[in-house]
């Protein structure tokens, strides 16, 4: 009986799916209908009755084509849980110039309004995901949506053969009903390869996307490398180099009173010992910036360990592996975790933090949770923005779960291979 239940539970999901891919699959082809049953009421005697269908199949088409591939690419997720990646191409900022024109990464527009309309035609124009929609428009029909009928016909058959006082129109809709009973539960399933095949951008597409997000990624990379220098230098020109230039002033003139008065010497050299110890220390915390000892010498692992420690907030780390990784990605994530502690306790106002790292057998996994008030998010400009930037430099993904009240839950993930 359970078993019968379930069946008939399937079914019932199979039959609403099935309904739901042939509405969607044939909105398309009902402009096509409407724009041929207008050419027939116009007439054919008319020279300009093409005229008006030609329009309403242009205009409808290009209107619904990216709104049915979305709905398909919504119903396959929702049903299959495959993501089929849309590959449309995004369309940078607008910028206002000194000279008061706008640049919309094509042209210069007098006005903001004519440079973002000019953005919006000329990458609808120029990208090729466009032009897949219309193919997939013009395929689906007659293959999702023709399967996924099969269900329908059935229920119609049944509808006007049972009805019927004939034996064999009766048979014949009995027929048709188990037809409909039998192809229900799998009649819309043809859905996710055809949308994975049609859908699913090109090889060239990728590889163009890949190329701008490359180009993007060494642009940052090249700026906060430059941003990090800049800052090397300032440390080093206010801090130890200013400090061991009067660390030799010191010194040669505690030479030059070494036989006239040895006392003021003496307090010469201490003052120099002193900012000699001064100057190490000033060193070893600049060195530590750019990279902590203990990730050098004991790994992530423990590094993570030493920053919770100094963290103002409790923080416990969690960790069932020894892993060693290729060091600019243990630098990467260590500098993310030290950043999401201190949003933590800067922003988020948090009271306790808990850092779980872990191996999945592709990658690492690290979850940063707080207690905070929530609320994070990656804002243009912002840390959390410039982290997610700099964890992509290493194919690595930023998930941020921030509701209003907290808690606070970020995922790093960076695919790599451990040593």
């Amino acid at each position: 009986m359970r078993q019968v239940v379930s069946w008939a539970a399937g079914a019932c999901t199979g039959f609403v799916r099935a309904c739901a891919v042939v509405g969607v699959s044939m909105l398309v082809p009902a402009v096509w209908a409407a724009a041929v049953a207008l050419g027939i009421w116009w007439g054919a005697g008319n020279p300009w009755s093409w005229l008006a269908p030609v329009v309403l199949v242009t205009v409808g088409s290009l209107a619904l084509s990216r709104p049915v591939c979305r709905i398909f690419r919504y119903l396959v997720a929702r049903w299959t849980a495959t993501v089929v990646p849309a590959g449309y191409r995004q369309a940078e900022p607008v910028v206002r110039m000194s000279t008061g024109y706008w640049w919309n990464g094509f042209s210069y527009e007098r006005t903001r309004r004519d440079a973002l309309m000019d953005q919006r035609w000329r990458i609808w124009r120029s990208d090729p995901a466009n032009w897949r929609d219309l193919r997939f428009t013009g395929i689906v029909p007659f293959t999702a949506g023709l399967i996924a009928a099969v269900p329908l016909a059935g229920v119609s058959v049944a509808a006007l053969g049972i009805g019927q006082s004939a034996i064999g129109a009766r048979l014949f809709g009995a027929l048709g009903l188990v037809v409909a009973l039998g192809s229900a539960p799998y009649a819309w399933r043809v859905v996710e390869p055809v949308t994975v095949r049609f859908l699913r951008p090109s090889a060239a597409m990728v590889l163009a996307d890949r190329v701008d997000e490359l180009t993007a990624q060494r642009a940052d990379t090249t700026v906060a490398q430059a941003a990090e220098i800049r800052r090397i230098e300032r440390d080093l020109h206010d801090g130890a180099q200013a400090r061991l230039v009067a660390l030799g002033l010191s010194l040669a003139t505690a030479e030059k009173l070494m036989e006239s008065d040895p006392e003021q010497a003496r307090a010469l050299m201490r003052e120099a010992r002193v900012g000699a110890t001064t100057s190490l220390t000033e060193l070893r915390e600049l060195v530590r910036g750019i990279t902590p000892p203990v990730l050098n010498d004991r790994g992530l692992i423990d590094a993570v360990r030493a920053l919770a420690l100094d963290c103002p907030v409790e923080a416990t780390v969690s960790s069932d592996v020894r892993l060693r990784l290729d060091p600019p990605i243990e630098s990467a994530v260590y500098f993310g975790i030290a950043e999401l502690l201190t949003n933590a306790v800067k922003h988020a106002r948090a009271t306790r933090a808990r850092i779980s790292v872990a191996w999945d057998g592709t990658g690492l996994v690290v979850d940063v949770e707080d207690d905070g008030r929530g609320g994070a998010n990656a804002r243009v400009g912002g840390g959390l923005a410039g982290l997610r930037r700099r964890l992509a430099v290493f194919d690595g993904t930023l998930e941020i779960t921030s509701p209003a009240g907290g808690p606070t839950r970020v995922r790093i993930v960076v695919p790599c291979e451990s040593l």
